[in-house]
C-alpha cells in the first residue's frame, strides 16, 4: 500500500490578481491527488494549490489530461459524468458540507449535502443552493503535446455562512477529480482516497483539514 497522503492542507492569505488569475503564491503548497479507491499513483496527475482573502477562498486545480470529455454547459447539468474537479467543504462540521464541481469548459455544479450518518445512502443533497462561485478554466498545451486543464474556482465565504477566517481556523474538505476515457476507462482520484469500490466521493469520514494562515 502507497504511503498515504498528509491529512492537512494550508490555505495562506493573499491578494487575488486579476491581471494574473492563475497564479498562485509561491507559500501556498500544492497537494497532489491520489486514486480515490486505493490511495496509489494515478495515470493522470492532479494537483490543487489554496489562498483566501477577505472574501473568497480561491483554489486552482491543475489536472493533465489526454483526452478531455466535457459536453455539459448549463449550471448543475450532471457534470459527474465526464470529466470534472471537485471540491467538498465543511466549515462547521463533518456531517454539513458543500460540493463544487467544475467542469473543463467552465460549467459548474452545486448543492449543500447533510450527511448525518457520513453515507450516501441517507445523505440529502439540496441542488437548488447556489455558491455564486467563480469558476474560470484554461487549457495549456505542451510543445511534447502534452495537456494541462487548470481551473480556477473562488468561493464566496458568505455563501457557506462564513467570514474570512481568522489565522489557524480549521475546515474540513476533500477534492477530487473524474476522468473519463473510452479506451483507458474511468479514473477516479482524491486528495483523501476514500477507499471505496466502487468509487464513492462522499465519504466526509475521509476529509482531511483545510489550515488557513496569515
Amino acid at each position: 500500500m502507497p504511503p498515504m497522503p498528509a491529512d492537512t492542507v494550508i490555505a495562506v492569505r493573499a491578494e487575488f490578481s486579476i491581471e494574473d488569475p492563475w497564479r498562485s503564491p509561491v507559500s501556498a503548497l500544492p497537494v497532489r491527488l491520489r486514486l480515490s479507491g486505493d490511495g496509489g499513483a494515478p495515470q493522470l496527475s492532479t494537483t490543487v494549490a489554496l489562498y483566501f482573502d477577505d472574501d473568497y477562498l480561491s483554489l486552482i486545480f491543475s489536472a493533465s489530461d489526454d483526452h478531455i470529455v466535457a459536453t455539459y454547459t448549463a449550471h448543475d447539468d450532471p457534470l459527474y459524468d465526464e470529466d470534472v474537479v471537485e471540491v467538498f467543504l465543511a466549515p462547521e462540521r463533518r456531517e454539513e458540507y458543500f460540493e463544487i464541481e467544475v467542469n473543463p469548459i467552465g460549467a459548474m455544479f452545486d448543492a449543500h449535502i447533510i450527511s448525518p450518518e457520513g453515507k450516501r445512502e441517507t445523505m440529502q443533497a439540496d441542488r437548488d443552493w447556489n455558491a455564486g462561485a467563480l469558476a474560470a478554466v484554461r487549457r495549456v498545451v505542451e510543445l511534447d503535446g502534452t495537456t494541462t486543464w487548470d481551473t480556477l474556482l473562488r468561493v464566496p465565504f458568505s455563501a457557506v455562512g462564513r467570514r474570512a477566517p481568522s489565522p489557524g481556523e480549521r475546515w474540513l474538505g476533500n477534492f477530487f477529480r473524474i476522468d473519463r476515457h473510452p479506451v483507458r476507462g474511468d479514473e477516479y482520484s482524491a486528495w483523501r482516497p476514500t477507499m471505496r469500490t466502487p468509487p464513492d466521493f462522499h465519504v466526509p469520514g475521509a476529509f482531511g483539514v483545510i489550515e488557513f494562515q496569515s
